[in-house]
């Protein structure tokens, strides 16, 4: 599994030390807003362990994201293939930190390594990143990292149940040549 560096963060394999600090922010009703309910400690561990197989099956998936200067896990960024149930096929982009790392500028930071990874190093000639409507945030650091939106593209998420977490919109990154 490869790692990522960027001047502030580094993109790594998970530890069994993420375990403790990635339930919590699970736990966080904030950081699940536009996820839909927290999740307890078995649903958290169960996550990192379908991350971990899928990484190692495809050679990409969601990284551990940590604080170089510090150490400190500070959430997970990566790219993943879309599921099946969903209404387009493709890579998709994401990131998840923890409340203490907002308004850093580590997803945009992140997120730029992981397209540059599925640009170069994969081939992919497309990224997609989803999320909900109101999730104004997300849609900025898309926005910050190349993306663009056609609204013709904004879906209703099938995996989801009928409410505000339903409508999503859909931005689109392609490699930069020059």
């Amino acid at each position: 599994m490869p790692e990522l560096r960027t001047d502030r963060l580094l993109l790594r394999r998970w530890r069994e030390s993420d375990l403790e600090p990635w339930a919590e922010m699970n736990a966080d009703p904030e950081v699940r807003r536009y996820l839909g309910e927290p999740l307890t400690r078995e649903q958290s561990d169960a996550v990192v362990a379908g991350m971990r197989a899928a990484f190692d099956e495809r050679g990409f998936g969601w990284w551990a994201l940590e604080v170089r200067e510090t150490g400190e896990f500070v959430g997970r960024v990566g790219l993943d293939v879309i599921g099946e149930d969903m209404p387009f096929p493709g890579v998709d982009i994401g990131w998840r930190l923890v409340r203490s790392a907002w308004g850093h500028g580590y997803a945009t930071e992140a997120a730029v390594a992981c397209l540059a990874f599925g640009f170069e190093t994969l081939g992919l000639r497309e990224v997609l990143a989803s999320t909900t409507v109101d999730n104004v945030r997300s849609q900025a650091v898309m926005r910050r990292i190349g993306m663009t939106r056609d609204p013709a593209d904004d879906f209703e998420d099938p995996s989801v149940p009928e409410g505000p977490l339903r409508r999503c919109v859909l931005y689109r990154a392609t490699p930069h040549r020059g």
